[in-house]
């Protein structure tokens, strides 16, 4: 597993900042998507924090003593936000039969570990996959295979493993 596949996410500049962008073709109706990428009921499910939202822009974001807003939201196709000096973005395009959707996060901070954060997200989108079909994942199943997901993006990126390493070995303590 040494090259990107269709699936994996891709380590890009924007505006000077690092950025990781996941695509992932889904068989269900935008609108569902949508309702998975906006709902707090169902982003507790597979997002690695939900927090109460409309979403509408302009509207204030708080969790884990951080903040945010939402700067777009046009259902069902656009959802971005900043939070903690990061952005994040949906692009979702598609009809009643499947989705394209586009992830896109833009690190506030040039030294955040790519590959352990790809990592986290090429997870959160398996996770968003399951939900979708209907097999929601646990958690714990959607990390069991972190440490080699991690190390395929260090390889592909050419950035150094440790902190990705010593991040698998508190989370597998915590799972």
């Amino acid at each position: 597993m040494t090259e990107n596949t269709a699936r994996d996410g891709v380590l890009e500049t924007i505006e000077g900042r690092p950025a990781l962008r996941f695509v992932r073709e889904l068989p269900c109706s935008i609108e569902r998507v949508w309702r998975a990428v906006s709902t707090p009921a169902e982003l507790e499910q597979w997002f690695p924090a939900a927090v109460e939202w409309g979403p509408e822009a302009g509207e204030k974001l708080e969790a884990f003593g951080m903040t945010g807003e939402v700067t777009e939201a046009q259902p069902p196709h656009t959802l971005a936000w900043s939070f903690n000096g990061d952005l994040y973005r949906f692009e979702l395009t598609g009809d009643e039969r499947s989705c394209r959707l586009m992830f896109l996060h833009v690190f506030a901070d040039p030294q955040t570990p790519a590959a352990q954060t790809a990592a986290g997200w090429h997870t959160y989108m398996d996770r968003l996959e399951g939900l979708l079909a209907g097999a929601a994942i646990s958690e714990k199943e959607a990390h069991a295979g972190w440490g080699e997901i991690h190390e395929h993006y260090a390889q592909v990126f050419g950035v150094d493993p440790t902190p990705g390493r010593e991040f698998w070995k508190r989370l597998q303590e915590s799972l």
